[in-house]
């Protein structure tokens, strides 16, 4: 049983080397504990899809956990702060794949979910819409040229584009899982300094790919 405090899960989850592995590690089991009991309620645990939405949400889990220490304000314990980021993650996966359900729809209008409920329309975008995210792409990939270094690239578009699964990605990087993660998370954040550099945000730039 894991008896970290708040305080000694930000530090090692801050440090680097061994401490931040066994955090990374025990984190995850974490994560992978409590997921299986919240998600089925709105999917099987015997559907095919179940372990793999697991894996995958556990990964994303713990690189916006490692995106977002700043902001845990010590109001519940770490665990439960990590739980709820996790839970909202597979919500809005499991509305991006629409696997629909009346009940998932029922909780997501009472969550405070980053996903919101329009983006289950498929609609085509204006053609205004249309060019404003054409030239949003480009600005993008200027920055990730100019700002990530090649294995930082590869792996954005590895995890972050072609959702190849975390053990394929780092076979094919020949590195380990827990490198993989801190260069994703560093990424990530040479990325958001270069935004606000230019005088964007991230929601801005998500933005213009959910106009029509």
């Amino acid at each position: 049983m894991n008896t970290r405090t708040n305080e000694s899960w930000l530090a090692d989850l801050r440090a680097d080397g061994d401490l931040r592995e066994l955090a990374l590690a025990d984190l995850r089991e974490v994560v992978q504990h409590g997921l299986p009991y919240a998600l089925s309620r709105w999917l099987s645990p015997d559907d095919p899809l179940f372990t793999p939405l697991v894996e995958e949400v556990t990964q994303e889990t713990l690189l916006r956990v490692l995106g977002q220490l700043n902001t845990f304000e010590g109001r519940s314990m770490f665990t439960t702060w990590v739980h709820k980021i996790a839970v909202r993650i597979a919500l809005t996966e499991l509305r991006r794949k629409r696997w629909q359900d009346s009940s998932l729809d029922e909780l997501v209008d009472n969550e405070e979910s980053p996903a919101p409920p329009r983006l289950m329309a498929d609609h085509s975008p204006s053609p205004e819409a249309k060019a404003e995210r054409d030239d949003m792409m480009a600005h993008v990939r200027r920055i990730l040229e100019q700002e990530l270094t090649p294995k930082q690239r590869e792996a954005l578009t590895l995890l972050g584009i072609q959702d190849v699964p975390l053990e394929e990605a780092a076979k094919r990087m020949k590195t380990n899982r827990n490198a993989l993660y801190k260069l994703l998370h560093d990424a990530r954040l040479r990325l958001r300094r270069r935004l606000v550099a230019e005088g964007l945000t991230p929601q801005e730039v998500l933005a213009a790919f959910e106009q029509k």
